[in-house]
């Protein structure tokens, strides 16, 4: 059993793998990840990037080594920052896989302030940070520069992204057989 910093358990209610292209409303933020991690693989075989998944840190409490180990205690060491980093053409890249069922807007809520910590510390830095926002109502995936939507978490008065602007704004992300999402091209042709 996994536990959060404040004791509260953690339980994983679905242990199978889930397909990116058949998903279910309880798996579908998950299924976006899945897609991106797919995608990311390609990158890989094909020497385009070198993008990961990046592991959530946990603190382990317990180990029952009676037949193989296996966790069966462990708390959340410390919040994560990204979902996904990496190296791309000589850059450093991070990016923030989010997903909404709204047809009108992204909620801010969805972010975490030391996310966008995290990615302010990665532009000061040199480094490109984006947010991958799947609005799954219109089975639309956007690529959106990190830095706008830091500026607009920071001073926008309305707690939300209107989704007019995030069309116009982001960058839309084919989606195909393999890769999935391939959002590679969308930061080349306009970041690079």
């Amino acid at each position: 059993m996994i536990h959060y910093p404040d004791g509260k358990k953690y339980q994983n209610k679905s242990r199978k793998t889930i397909n990116p292209q058949l998903t279910n409303t309880a798996n579908r933020g998950r299924a976006l990840e899945e897609a991106l991690i797919l995608s990311n693989n390609f990158y890989k075989e094909k020497n385009l990037a070198l993008i990961y998944k990046r592991p959530t840190p946990i603190r382990v409490v317990k180990v029952d080594y009676s037949r193989g180990p296996k966790i069966i205690d462990a708390y959340f060491e410390k919040e994560s920052t990204t979902d996904f980093n990496g190296v791309f053409k000589g850059k450093y890249i991070d990016i923030e896989a989010k997903s909404t069922l709204s047809r009108t807007s992204f909620p801010f809520h969805n972010i975490s302030k030391h996310q966008i910590n995290h990615l302010e510390n990665v532009i000061r830095n040199g480094g490109f940070a984006f947010f991958i926002i799947s609005f799954r109502s219109y089975d639309e995936v956007y690529l959106l520069n990190a830095s706008f939507i830091i500026d607009q978490y920071n001073n926008s008065k309305v707690r939300s992204l209107p989704y007019k602007l995030i069309k116009e704004k982001g960058h839309l992300i084919e989606q195909k057989l393999y890769p999935p999402l391939d959002y590679l091209p969308q930061i080349e042709n306009n970041y690079f």
